[in-house]
């Protein structure tokens, strides 16, 4: 199908500096642009995001998305939409959801505005969508719970770009070649429940750890390293815009969060090809069948996760396995390929069922 075929897409992002959602934006955007899909991409200002953007061949429009008394953000989106003339209107989350110009804003056009969903968000932020993509069967359930209509709920998995690298040499953090490494990344936030990560590298002396991310907690997690006696083994190495030469270099991949609607880390580590372990809240436990491409343990509980984690040191047959399932997982389900596919077809989707919505206004008897 030639891109004159596809619809016309703008989407907007509000965005925190650094996170997984923001990440998925981007990889989103430029995806649909590789596939020859028309867009207008509308977000807050950040810098690498901006530049990753333009590097693709997009121009991004930046917005403030600030409080409720932000007229300038709404102004923003009206003048593009109405510039712009997209089919479908993509807004991210709560804050870029709230700032949605009504559908109709020039005389014979208008567009379907279609939020998107990370986490479990208020749909009051929402009103103004028409349909809603679930990254997870969990919120799917959920929105329909709080009372969406089911036929307007999509399920689309999120999905990784293929990406490998050479990897970092473990000198250059201070690592030896023969330590057993365990690597996790993620927003330095409560919910991503790095204390229970470290408390557990404190019960399994041999091993190290790379943590990458920035965030709130920072301070507090390298003085908990400290005072565990581990400082000596973790490194903390704040945001990386490219993780790949981390992945590379590491044996093992954590994901201890107590909260986590998806995990797109997760995804990443299996295309990387590296075991995954995790916490057994909402995301990893969707994606995960536990002892076949990846290990749950139970949330808050650092012995158990130091257990698995000393598993897999000690049995490298069981580590494989684990990391070439998972990168079955991630080839079956979670490509670029299968992620665009799947917009494309919900666009077509929405598009029709729009078209005949209108024909029935049309032909009420």
């Amino acid at each position: 199908m030639s891109g004159a075929s596809y619809p016309r897409v703008l989407q907007a992002m509000a965005g925190a500096e650094w996170g997984g959602a923001e990440n998925y934006f981007v990889r989103l955007c430029v995806s649909l642009h590789r596939a020859g899909v028309p867009q207008s991409v509308v977000t807050r200002p950040n810098e690498a995001r901006m530049a990753a953007l333009r590097q693709a061949g997009l121009d991004p429009v930046p917005a403030p998305f600030g409080g409720r008394f932000d007229l300038r953000t709404r102004r923003i989106l009206r003048n593009e939409t109405a510039r712009f003339e997209p089919d479908i209107l993509i807004t991210y989350m709560s804050r870029a959801s709230r700032f949605t110009p009504r559908a109709r804003i020039t005389a014979g056009k208008s567009f379907i505005t279609i939020g998107r969903l990370g986490g479990y968000y208020d749909l009051k932020y929402f009103r103004r969508c028409r349909h809603l993509i679930c990254n997870t069967p969990g919120l799917v359930d959920y929105v329909v719970g709080k009372g969406w209509p089911r036929s307007r709920a999509h399920y689309i998995a999120n999905f990784v770009v293929e990406r490998t690298a050479a990897p970092l040499a473990r000198d250059k953090l201070n690592t030896p070649d023969n330590a057993p490494l365990v690597f996790a990344l993620g927003r330095l936030h409560k919910n991503k429940a790095f204390d229970v990560l470290l408390r557990a590298i404190a019960e399994i002396p041999e091993v190290y750890l790379w943590l990458a991310g920035g965030g709130p907690q920072r301070g507090e997690l390298e003085g908990l390293a400290a005072g565990l006696g581990i400082g000596a083994r973790v490194r903390f190495l704040g945001w990386q815009e490219d993780p790949a030469p981390l992945f590379a270099a590491a044996d093992i991949f954590v994901i201890p969060s107590r909260h986590e609607p998806l995990g797109n880390v997760l995804l990443e580590a299996w295309m990387q090809g590296l075991p995954v372990i995790a916490a057994a809240s909402q995301g990893p436990s969707h994606l995960i069948e536990d002892s076949f491409n990846g290990l749950l343990v139970p949330i808050d509980d650092p012995p158990a996760l130091a257990l698995a984690i000393a598993g897999l040191v000690t049995n490298p047959n069981r580590s494989a396995t684990l990391a070439r399932e998972g990168r079955r997982s991630y080839e079956l389900d979670y490509t670029e390929v299968a992620g665009v596919a799947r917009h494309l077809a919900l666009f077509a989707a929405v598009l029709e069922d729009a078209k005949q919505n209108e024909q029935a206004e049309d032909n009420p008897l």
